[in-house]
């Protein structure tokens, strides 16, 4: 028979992303409406090895559900990766005789979380927090619809400049390993060309493929290439290898890089950080651990850890064939 629940720790970890504070607020407001007490640790695992906290409740998360980033803080920690480290962590929680976490972050937080729960039998649930989207057994984390926007409106007016002057403009969005965002951003934004990590187009495909766009009369051109993309060392490089070999395009680089993060947080995430954050309570309440809680189809989900951890989300190939045919 699993302990009982009745204090919660909440924590965010790794990188921050538009949401965090609705899912933050969420974890508060479903413990208080469950009669439990909440424990917000600052910066991530750090908070957790310092015994840097404060307990929280319902009002203490007032006022929070529209501001980007996180209140908590967020960090990765290196600490947390040793033994004495995690050690630490375990002696802070039960002196505060805290039964469970909810950790809202990416593979990385997950991946701590599970090491440590297996050590110290302590409940985990994870809640998929990152604008990248990269994480298997869900179709949304939170932040990415978020940073879609951004991303798209950011695109939508270097547009303008693109058309106004005949230029031929690289745009770089996050996506070390994953190519979510430029993929869906380089479909909604109307984009020439988009470069992922998960499709290797080659230079001379993409030197063919705006080519072709002068021939067909296109003056201006948006290129959008995911960080992670291997095409060139990185996107100035490429863009000088276009310069060179294409030397009527006027090619010029935009690098987005943390404006993707930052900002009010879509309805959608406030939502998504909502339901999945009463979830993850619900599930510790029920004696379940390990697990991370997803979307799927609109219904919220549970995933194994393990799976979440070793897994890796597939890029969607029909919108790799219609970004190709939308392009022409």
């Amino acid at each position: 028979m699993s302990k009982k629940i009745k204090r919660i720790g909440v924590i965010t970890s790794g990188g921050d992303a538009p949401g965090m504070n609705a899912a933050i607020r969420a974890v508060v407001r479903a413990c208080s409406y469950y009669h439990i007490s909440c424990y917000g640790f600052y910066n991530g695992y750090n908070g957790l090895i310092n015994g840097n906290f404060e307990e929280l409740d319902a009002r203490s998360v007032r006022n929070i559900i529209n501001l980007g980033g996180t209140f908590l803080k967020s960090a990765r920690s290196k600490e947390f990766r040793t033994k004495e480290g995690r050690e630490k962590a375990y002696k802070v929680l039960k002196k505060e005789q805290v039964d469970g976490l909810i950790l809202i972050g990416g593979d990385g937080t997950f991946t701590g979380g599970q090491i440590f729960s297996r050590e110290y039998d302590i409940p985990v649930i994870g809640v998929p927090g990152t604008i990248d989207n990269d994480i298997y057994g869900t179709s949304h984390t939170i932040g990415y619809d978020t940073a879609l926007n951004t991303v798209v409106e950011a695109i939508d007016k270097i547009r303008d400049t693109a058309s106004s002057h005949d230029r031929l403009f690289f745009i770089e969005v996050m996506g070390r390993d994953a190519g979510f965002i430029a993929l869906n951003t380089g479909i909604g934004a109307g984009a020439e060309e988009i470069l992922i990590p998960e499709e290797n187009l080659g230079l001379d495909r993409l030197l063919d493929s705006l080519e072709k766009s002068r021939r067909s009369g296109k003056n201006s051109s948006i290129v959008i290439v995911s960080e992670g993309d291997k095409i060139g060392k990185n996107v100035f490089q490429l863009a000088d290898y276009v310069k060179e070999n294409l030397p009527y395009y006027d090619a010029k680089v935009t690098v987005l890089g943390h404006i993707q993060r930052g900002g009010i947080p879509s309805c959608f995430d406030r939502v998504l950080a909502s339901r999945m954050s009463v979830k993850a309570v619900e599930l510790l309440l029920d004696g379940q651990k390990n697990v991370m809680v997803g979307l799927k189809d609109d219904d919220i989900i549970t995933c194994p850890l393990d799976d979440v951890i070793h897994e890796k989300p597939k890029i969607n190939k029909d919108l790799l064939r219609i970004s190709e045919i939308l392009s022409t």
